[in-house]
Formats: C-alpha cells, sequence, structure tokens
C-alpha cells in the first residue's frame, strides 16, 4: 500500500514536469469562459489544451489513481474512494456551440435524477467562470456561476482558489511548488454565485498569476487545472462617471463624461443614447475621447445615455454600464447659449425656435438687445430652413446694469419672445502693463490699473509672462508656454507684481489673463526688457549756491553709480516759498558734474532739485532729488549807494547852518545782498576830501560853512563798496536858482495824491527834483523821494486827511546844487470842490434809483389790488340765462 502511494505520488510529479515544460496551463481571458467536470465514459471533443499537446493525454492522464482527496490534482482527474469514479474537469470556451449543447444533454440527466449524489458521480458540475483586474487595480476578482440552476445540488458547495505570483514568465520553476500556493476562500455573494477575491500589489501588476479552483461538496471534490493570467491585460475599469450633457457653440449636443480612477493605459468607451423627439432615434457609438457629438438638436428633445468604458490597445473587460442620464433641450435653444468675447470683436448667436409643438421658419425669426432694442435685419442671416443666426460687429465692453454683468440677445417668433436668453459678455481688454527696473538693477516692477475690469466680481485676474533669451521680437505674441505672477493689489487702484531676480537683456512677454466663468481671455501682450525700463536713482550730492562776483546760480551733483550708460540731466529751480514758479534747464553733457544759470534775483533763496534719465531716451525720469537751498551772501558790491536828501536847521541869514543828511537804507537788490556800514565823502574847494564811516545809521549832522558843499554815500558790504553813488551838492548861489513856475495838489482820495508842475528852461543841468511833504497841523518829520527830471506829474501814496493842513515842497536838483523850491502848503481849491461836488453825487444817485424802484413796485402792486375790488361784484355774463349760446367775441348791432 505505502508503494502505491508512493508511486502515485511519483507520477504526480512527473504530470507537474510536464505541464510546466509543455505550458499546459490554460491562459485566462478577459471573455467568459467555462469550466466542466464530466464522468470518464462520457466524451467531449472541447478539452482546451495548449498546441503541440494531443487530446489523447487526458486519457493517460486518467489512468492514475488518487491516493487521498486533498492531493493537488492538475490533471482534471478526480478518482473516488467509494467508487473509484474518475471526473475529467477541463476549460472550455463561452463561444462553443458543441460544447454546450453536450453539456445541457449531460446536465439535463443529472437534473432529471432522483439521487443528486448518483448524478453527481456520474454527470459532473459546469461553471460559467469570468475573470478580471479591480478598476483600482488593488484586487484581481473571479467570478462563478453554475451553468444550471439547481438549488439542492449546489447549495452546500465550497469553492477555493489557489494562487501564486511570480514576476516573469521565465521566473516559473520546472515544477511548482505546492506550498508557494496561496488559498483564498470564495465567497457567495448572490444566490448561486461566488467570487474570489486575489489581493494584487501595484509592483506585481505585469507578473503571471498561477491559480487553479477547488470546488467541494459534502461527498466530491472538482479541481480544475491550472489556469495563468497577467493582471495587467484583463483590467475591468469602474464605470465612467460625471455624465454630462449640453448644447455646443455649433448646435450640437455634447455628451461628455470622465473616468472614476486613474489607468495606466487609454482607455475607449462604448456610448448608447436614446433620442425622443419628433422622431425617436438611438445610438451606439465607440470612441475613445471622453465626449461625443450628436448632431440634429432639436428643442424640446430628451435624451437619454449610459457609458462604459474598456483597454484602448490590447485585450480588457468592458466595465459595467454607467447610471442612464437624461436630458432635455429647451424650447428655444440658443449656441452657443453664453458668449465671453473682447472688445471689438464680431460674434453671433444661432436660434432654434419651438412654439405650439411647431419649429418656427428661420425666416420668421427676429432678434432684440435686453428687450428695449430691435436688432436691425441687415444683421440677421437665414442658415437653414429651422436656424437663424444674428451677427454683432465690432461690439463693446458691456456696461454693468445693476447685478447683470452680461446684454441678454432674445431669439423672437415675430412679437413674441420667449423667456429663455442668450447672453454676451464683452470685456475691455486693453490693459496697459508698464514696468520699471529699480536703480539698483536688482528687480523689475510690473503695473496695471483695476479699473477697466472691475465689473468682473467673482472672476480672477492673472499676469502671465514668457521669458525669452535675448531682446524682444518685433510683434510680441502670446506664448503656449508661460509663467504666473503674483499681483497685489494697491491702495492707488494699481496692481503691482515684481520680478526678482531679473535678467537685464531678456525679453519678458506678459499679458493679463481674464478667468471668466465662461472661459479666459487675454489681454494684448507687451514685451519688456529690463534694461530698457530703468528708473536710475536721482543725482546725489546736489548743492546750490550763488557764485561771488558773476551772480549765478551754480547747481553741482554727483551720478548714480547705475546705469552705465550715458545719462541727460534736468534740474529745476525757483523762488523759495508755499506756490514755487518752476523754470527747467536741460544738461545733455553725460560728463557734465555742474551747471549755472542766471537769475533775476540775485539776493532770494532759491530752491533746487535734480532727476536723471538715459540719453538714449530708454527707461524713465528718475526721481526729484531732494532739494538743495541756495544761502544768501554778497555776490557782488553794491550797485549804487543810496539816494539822500537833507534837512537844514539854523538861521538862514548866517553862512553857518547845520545840515542833517538823510538816505535811504538799500534794498536787497541794489546792496547785493546786504549793507555792513555807510561811509559819508565830503568835499569842498577849501578843506579838500574827507570820508566818514556812520555805521548802519541812515542819517548824519554836519556843519556847511562853505559856499559850495558835496556829499555823496557809499554803502559797503563784505565784498566791497559801491562806485556809483549819488552825490549832493550844497550851493549858497543855486539856491536862489528858480525853475519851477506853479505846483498844484490833487488829492484823489485819502491814500493818493496827484502833483503836477511846470518848469521853465534852465542853463543849468538838472539831474532830478525831490518832492517833501508833511503835515502842518502835526510835528511830523517831513517824507521825501526822488522823481526823474522828465516827469510832469506824480502819484504821491501815502495817508491823507482832507480836513488836515500839508505842505508840499519841489525842489530841483542841479549838478551845481540844490535850487530854491516851489511850496505850496494846501491842496489845490478847484480839486477839492470838485472832489465834494463828485462825493454828493456818489450819494445821491444811488438814493434815487432806489426810491424810483419802490415806487414803481407800489403802482403795481397798488393796481392789482384796485382791478379785484372793482371787478369782484360784476356777474360772469356766461353764467347767465340770458346769455347762454350768445359770442361775446363778436359785435353785434343793436340798432
Amino acid at each position: 500500500m505505502i508503494c502505491q502511494k508512493l508511486y502515485v505520488i511519483f507520477l504526480h510529479w512527473e504530470f507537474l514536469y510536464m505541464i510546466t515544460a509543455f505550458n499546459l496551463t490554460y491562459p485566462v481571458t478577459p471573455q467568459k469562459f467555462k469550466l466542466f467536470c464530466i464522468p470518464p465514459n462520457i466524451t467531449n471533443n472541447c478539452i482546451l489544451l495548449s498546441d503541440g499537446i494531443s487530446k489523447n493525454s487526458s486519457n493517460v492522464i486518467g489512468d492514475y489513481e488518487a491516493t487521498d482527496e486533498t492531493e493537488l490534482n492538475f490533471s482534471g482527474t478526480y478518482i473516488s474512494n467509494a467508487s473509484n469514479t474518475t471526473l475529467h474537469c477541463y476549460f472550455g470556451s463561452e463561444h462553443d456551440k458543441n460544447c454546450s449543447s453536450g453539456m445541457d444533454n449531460i446536465e439535463g440527466k443529472a437534473v432529471d435524477s432522483t439521487a443528486n449524489s448518483s448524478a453527481l458521480q456520474q454527470v459532473g458540475t459546469n461553471w460559467n467562470i469570468q475573470c478580471w483586474m479591480k478598476g483600482d487595480l488593488t484586487l484581481f476578482i473571479c467570478s462563478m456561476e453554475p451553468l444550471f440552476k439547481n438549488p439542492g445540488k449546489n447549495g452546500d458547495l465550497k469553492v477555493n482558489l489557489s494562487y501564486t505570483l511570480y514576476r516573469v514568465i521565465d521566473e516559473l520553476p520546472v515544477v511548482p511548488q505546492t506550498d508557494s500556493f496561496q488559498t483564498v476562500l470564495c465567497s457567495c455573494l448572490a444566490k448561486e454565485c461566488w467570487e474570489c477575491h486575489v489581493p494584487v500589489p501595484t509592483a506585481k501588476l505585469n507578473s503571471t498569476l498561477l491559480m487553479y479552483l477547488k470546488i467541494a461538496s459534502s461527498e466530491r471534490i472538482f479541481q480544475s487545472p491550472l489556469m495563468s493570467v497577467q493582471p495587467i491585460n484583463i483590467v475591468k475599469p469602474d464605470p465612467p462617471v460625471g455624465l454630462h450633457m449640453e448644447v455646443t457653440d455649433d448646435g450640437a449636443l455634447k455628451i461628455s463624461w470622465s473616468s472614476s480612477t486613474s489607468i495606466p493605459f487609454p482607455l475607449e468607451y462604448q456610448v448608447k443614447y436614446s433620442e425622443n423627439s419628433t422622431v425617436i432615434r438611438a445610438g451606439d457609438e465607440t470612441v475613445s475621447a471622453t465626449s461625443l457629438l450628436v448632431e440634429s438638436v432639436l428643442p424640446g428633445s430628451s435624451y437619454e445615455v449610459q457609458v462604459r468604458s474598456k483597454r484602448l490597445d490590447g485585450a480588457g473587460v468592458w466595465s459595467e454600464w454607467s447610471f442612464p442620464h437624461a436630458f432635455t433641450t429647451q424650447e428655444v435653444i440658443y449656441f452657443p447659449a453664453k458668449i465671453l468675447t473682447s472688445a471689438g470683436s464680431n460674434v453671433s448667436f444661432h436660434c432654434i425656435y419651438k412654439h405650439a409643438n411647431k419649429i418656427v421658419s428661420s425666416t420668421k425669426i427676429v432678434w432684440w438687445m435686453n428687450l428695449a432694442e430691435k436688432i436691425p435685419q441687415s444683421q440677421y442671416n437665414v442658415v437653414s430652413d429651422l436656424v437663424s443666426k444674428v451677427t454683432f460687429p465690432h461690439v463693446q465692453a458691456t456696461k454693468p446694469r445693476g447685478k447683470f454683468t452680461y446684454d441678454a440677445v432674445y431669439c423672437c417668433h415675430e412679437q413674441e419672445c420667449h423667456h429663455r436668453y442668450a447672453e454676451l459678455h464683452v470685456i475691455d481688454v486693453n490693459i496697459n502693463i508698464s514696468c520699471e527696473t529699480d536703480g539698483y538693477l536688482t528687480k523689475m516692477t510690473c503695473r496695471w490699473p483695476a479699473n477697466p475690469i472691475q465689473s468682473l466680481v467673482g472672476n480672477s485676474l492673472q499676469l502671465r509672462y514668457h521669458r525669452s533669451s535675448l531682446y524682444c521680437s518685433d510683434s510680441p505674441s502670446i506664448h503656449t508656454i508661460s509663467e504666473p505672477k503674483d499681483c497685489h493689489l494697491q491702495k492707488d487702484g494699481f496692481y503691482e507684481c515684481v520680478f526678482q531676480p531679473i535678467f537685464l537683456l531678456s525679453g519678458y512677454t506678459m499679458w493679463i489673463r481674464i478667468n471668466h466663468s465662461l472661459g479666459s481671455l487675454n489681454s494684448p501682450p507687451t514685451c519688456v526688457v529690463p534694461d530698457s525700463v530703468v528708473r536710475p536713482f536721482p543725482p546725489s550730492s546736489v548743492k546750490a549756491e550763488m557764485t561771488v562776483n558773476t551772480g549765478l546760480l551754480k547747481v553741482s551733483w554727483e551720478k548714480p553709480l547705475f546705469p552705465e550708460n550715458k545719462l541727460q540731466f534736468q534740474l529745476r529751480y525757483g523762488l523759495s516759498g508755499k506756490e514755487i514758479q518752476w523754470k527747467m534747464h536741460e544738461v545733455y553733457d553725460a560728463k557734465s558734474k555742474s551747471a549755472s544759470l542766471p537769475v533775476p534775483d540775485l539776493c532770494a533763496v532759491y530752491i533746487v532739485q535734480m532727476r536723471c534719465k538715459r540719453l538714449d531716451g530708454l527707461g524713465y525720469w528718475s526721481n526729484w532729488s531732494s532739494p538743495a537751498y541756495t544761502a544768501v551772501m554778497d555776490v557782488k558790491v553794491p550797485k549804487r549807494g543810496p539816494e539822500l536828501w537833507r534837512i537844514i536847521n539854523g538861521d538862514v541869514t548866517k553862512k553857518e547852518k547845520n545840515v542833517t543828511l538823510l538816505w535811504k537804507p538799500l534794498m536787497k537788490n541794489d546792496s547785493l545782498c546786504s549793507v555792513r556800514r555807510y561811509v559819508v565823502k565830503h568835499h569842498t574847494s577849501h578843506n579838500g576830501t574827507w570820508s566818514e564811516d556812520v555805521g548802519n545809521h541812515t542819517q548824519l549832522t554836519f556843519l556847511w560853512t562853505e559856499q559850495v558843499h558835496t556829499v555823496s554815500v557809499q554803502a559797503i558790504n563784505s565784498i566791497g563798496a559801491s562806485s556809483a553813488n549819488f552825490n549832493l551838492t550844497f550851493s549858497w548861489p543855486m539856491s536862489k536858482v528858480n525853475i519851477v513856475q506853479s505846483l498844484s495838489a490833487y488829492p484823489l482820495n485819502s491814500s493818493c495824491v496827484i502833483l503836477s508842475w511846470i518848469l521853465s528852461p534852465s542853463d543849468y543841468n538838472l539831474m532830478y527834483l525831490i518832492m517833501e511833504w508833511k503835515n502842518l497841523n502835526e510835528d511830523d518829520e517831513s517824507k521825501w523821494l526822488r522823481i526823474p527830471s522828465n516827469v510832469k506829474k506824480y502819484y504821491i501814496h501815502d495817508y491823507f486827511i482832507p480836513i488836515e493842513k500839508y505842505q508840499f515842497s519841489l525842489y530841483p536838483i542841479f549838478m551845481e546844487g540844490v535850487g530854491k523850491p516851489k511850496i505850496i502848503n494846501s491842496f489845490t481849491q478847484d480839486d477839492i470842490d470838485k472832489h465834494q461836488n463828485d462825493t454828493g453825487l456818489f450819494v445821491i444817485v444811488p438814493i434815487i434809483i432806489s426810491s424810483s424802484v419802490l415806487l414803481l413796485g407800489t403802482l403795481l402792486i397798488s393796481h392789482q389790488r384796485m382791478k379785484k375790488l372793482f371787478w369782484e361784484d360784476v356777474p360772469n355774463p356766461k353764467n347767465c340765462s340770458w346769455a347762454q349760446g350768445l359770442n361775446f367775441q363778436k359785435r353785434m348791432d343793436i340798432l
């Protein structure tokens, strides 16, 4: 007995060697296949063996005897311990008609048998089997279902699947070891249906899976031949998801979907759909894309769609059908239903209109904009009997109307418009992008305004750019390969983006992408080279000063370190104050570091600022530098000495008189720009010449003792003394020369008096005149001023009281000395009377005008009141019975 068992085991190993050597494993295909187990006395030609193996080998195998039910039996042969009946198990194709018919007869016999045990012994059992790899590529599944339903026969069955994985077919051992197989219990998920689940690691999807089935009942055990498969070759994807249907811009129905899981190979899809409209039709198409277009869509049609998928190239298993998805078209179809475009474009809408279950002829369709403006028929176009088209040329940007940011386009039948409409979104994409590179040449800042696209609430704006290796092309274009740039909205209403680091000579092509809910638009591209948009730092060390002796405004500076290109400079200057009147000066010499400018006022404080830019015109002007101020200082000697006059005190009969010399302080424009002291120079015929330093005083008293005494006053500043000075000569003989014939004073108002005079011819050289005046009623000092010699009338501006007495004195000043003055002690009488008369007239005339206006108003009011009182008791003739029918406008002859 022991020898017999050893012999049987030896035969088993020989069999394993044979099936391995001749590759007798059954290749599992994506299609269903059958497993047949029949007694040995029943022959069938459906045994599937590999090429080169004779079917007679099964008979040889059938001669082996089994020693234990649990032994591995790759031959498909089982020998019962009770009756030694051998049952053959082998695979058959699902499409083999002869096999299926033959087995039907056998199985029918088994079903009719009254003894199940006897039937199993003689007939066996048959199964439908299909295996696949799950769509998530984690689980290998084999599904088994009996060919014929027999609950009494199959209820107590147990199914196991034993398997092992080899990385490649070359690694298969000559003799598979039984301990290398793992076993999983197959579960009965539905009535009389089993599923076996084999976990497959992702790394072994391309490995070879060897497996066999073992089916056991309470009395029998059936074992399948060895099977082999690569899991990646029989993947069953999950059903497609996200089914969606919409009418395209061309008027077709677009069916789209997506794969539920990520598959490492392309898929093909089978689409079946049905349409219920005026014409009922169905379709079944296979495509490789994730969408399908159905032409000739009509309004009011309903569609139902299902999709399934499988591997495009190679073997694979069709997925289950997706859930049905339904879609119904509207009574009015617009295609496209919504348009997003840029200002200046030409756009068109198409329409199919269904009214009262009938398609309206396209010739009877009219178009309206916002139900307020009928679109001219010149913009219509008949595409077909059912399709009407309207075109909008050169559309303008949509103006928001409340919450609506689009225009509504209506397709109407005569005067009736459906409530559905198409949407026209027009956006002005002409966005100006400006960039500038900083003075350090390390970063470039780009800005663009948000104002043109503020109406795009809920949409995003993005700057995209493409950097070329060197410079810009002549006509920049939008590149397919681009990068986004983060931009942030600033308080001034501009978006700002910073590029850092930068390539100075590279061309940055950039544009604004407007991401709208309907799609995206791009602004016209612009290309920027960072080296060409540099905003340099302003010149440094800016200084301003007034040059000594020349009296020019000198400005000096230092050029910035970057860029290294030649620069031009611009400086502005003006008098320092609240409102500066700027003057500009250009410097085109790149090597220059200073400039000298003439200015009108040498003694004022000037403010100076500078900026610079590349000499070739590229880039931007720098910001203005910090202001530099000039300091007030002496730049030249005083232009002249002060104007002189005198006050003579003492007895006029005596030859010695005290003279107080007076002069007015020099203004800055004459002193250039300050006076440190004054020096009085005397010259007489006997005592010669001498000087007196009076410091900053403006008067000096000296004794006039000689017949002729000439004095002059020099103004001295830090530079030197004035050379052009006024001389005043005191001469006894000249004091008697009288050339002023008359002098008149006319008061113009309380602050101005007009003086006029007449001079007689003289042989002396008249230099100028001195006018002196004072109030005789007060002890005020005399006031004086110098008047040119050619003037005959002069305005004196001072405070004059009409009731006071004033003395006016006019002195002729000759080169030889001071002449005899003309003195008047009051205003000219005629002028005073005229002035008083004019004053009375100015008072009386307004009073007369006001009284006339009041009187006229009173008369008008009185007239209205009298008219009302007089006509109140007079009856209206139209209300009298005797006046009915009379025309009071017509003349009647009472005679």
